[in-house]
């Protein structure tokens, strides 16, 4: 990481309830930096919104955390909230269908998996708990996908390197683009050995009480057990749990 910027947010933790102020000057001691370079970082903290100003003169600056931090630490305090509601859920599911289910949230330009619950059999898929995934990849990581603008799908996927690791050939970009359509029209994801070979994955949204789609319950096992009566069997049950989870998140169908 830059120098630059990991001098910067190290000095956000100075910021505490004790000392929830700091001028320019008693950063730069603090942090036994030239006052100029103390004055830079702080700035580009400002700009960020990381801090504001709430005092400024021709002596010195007074600097408090900003509204950003606020931002991110609602989303951090709502991905912790879903792993704690969904996960009684999720092992319900586990034990009712015995495959392996997954919750799943976007993560800047990937997923990422927050939970993960075990089937009882010997299979051992290639996630885990904290697990990042390209958001083209996966019936989970697609429904993220899907669920974002036509303009930020096009913009991520025109960045990616669109390899498939199981086939270890290229995915076609105007086809993703259809599927990814069809996924959100449907509230549905389905994926065969897109990230382990000989596997399927199925996957429903989950909704918070904004309305607001913000992570996807996933289900996968050995793609022999994702067939026929089975296989709808195992949509009823995920989409009920993803209905249910979302419910406890405060989700209310809208009225038209």
């Amino acid at each position: 990481m830059n120098q630059s910027v990991i001098k910067a947010l190290k000095l956000l933790d100075y910021f505490s309830v004790d000392t929830p102020e700091w001028t320019l000057k008693e950063i730069a001691e603090k942090a036994n930096l030239p006052k100029p370079t103390a004055y830079r970082l702080l700035s580009a903290l400002e700009s960020s919104d990381f801090l504001y100003k709430t005092k400024e003169n021709e002596h010195d600056s007074k600097y408090r955390l900003g509204l950003k931090l606020l931002e991110l630490g609602h989303i951090v305090s709502d991905q912790l909230e879903i792993r704690h509601i969904a996960l009684p859920f999720m092992q319900q599911l586990a034990g009712d269908i015995n495959e392996v289910v997954h919750l799943v949230i976007r993560n800047q330009d990937e997923a990422t998996y927050i939970e993960k619950v075990d089937s009882r059999r010997a299979l051992r898929l290639n996630t885990r708990v904290g697990k990042s995934s390209p958001l083209y990849l996966g019936s989970g990581p697609k429904m993220l996908l899907a669920h974002m603008p036509m303009k930020r799908q096009e913009e991520i996927l025109e960045n990616a390197e669109l390899h498939h690791p199981v086939t270890e050939g290229m995915i076609d970009k105007q086809k993703l683009l259809q599927e990814l359509h069809t996924i959100y029209e449907e509230s549905f994801a389905f994926s065969i050995g897109e990230q382990d070979a000989d596997t399927t994955g199925i996957s429903y949204p989950i909704y918070d009480y904004r309305n607001q789609m913000i992570a996807a319950l996933a289900v996968s096992g050995l793609s022999s057990h994702f067939e026929g009566e089975n296989l709808e069997d195992l949509k009823r049950q995920t989409q009920l749990t993803a209905e249910r989870i979302s419910r406890k998140l405060g989700f209310r169908e809208p009225v038209f």
